[in-house]
């Protein structure tokens, strides 16, 4: 069923941008989605031929809206309500994913680490750098 409005948040959820509506809108909210260029709140009304740019990090996401759908269609054919204009996704070196993952994990309930800990913990990011 196509309608002829559509809120940003719902389109970028059928469209398969994101996993649930409530992440769209916490983009949108984070400045994170942009439409024809200008920031956009998740309530914002898609036309036809707008150009979403979905930043993740250092990839920003361009597609340009095809079809004004607000129901959850089959993945399959969830990808032609839109058009992809996007570069390719850039590639990690191995030093960039060891430091974008969490230098310690600890388990929950465990509290702050000590000062020898945190004194251990230091020396490792040191090493690492």
């Amino acid at each position: 069923m196509s309608d002829s409005v559509v809120r940003l948040d719902k389109w970028l959820q059928v469209a398969r941008v994101f996993k649930t509506r409530s992440k769209a809108t916490h983009a949108c909210t984070l400045s994170r989605v942009k439409v024809n260029g200008a920031t956009a709140k998740p309530h914002r009304r898609l036309a036809l031929e707008d150009q979403v740019e979905i930043e993740f990090g250092d990839w920003t996401r361009v597609l340009v809206v095809k079809e004004l759908r607000d129901r959850p269609l089959p993945k399959a054919e969830a990808q032609r309500v839109f058009e992809d204009l996007s570069p390719p996704r850039p590639q990690l070196d191995e030093f960039e994913k060891l430091l974008r993952r969490l230098p310690a994990q600890r388990d929950k309930g465990t509290g702050r680490p000590s000062k020898k800990q945190r004194r251990e913990l230091e020396q490792l990011r040191k090493n690492l750098l």
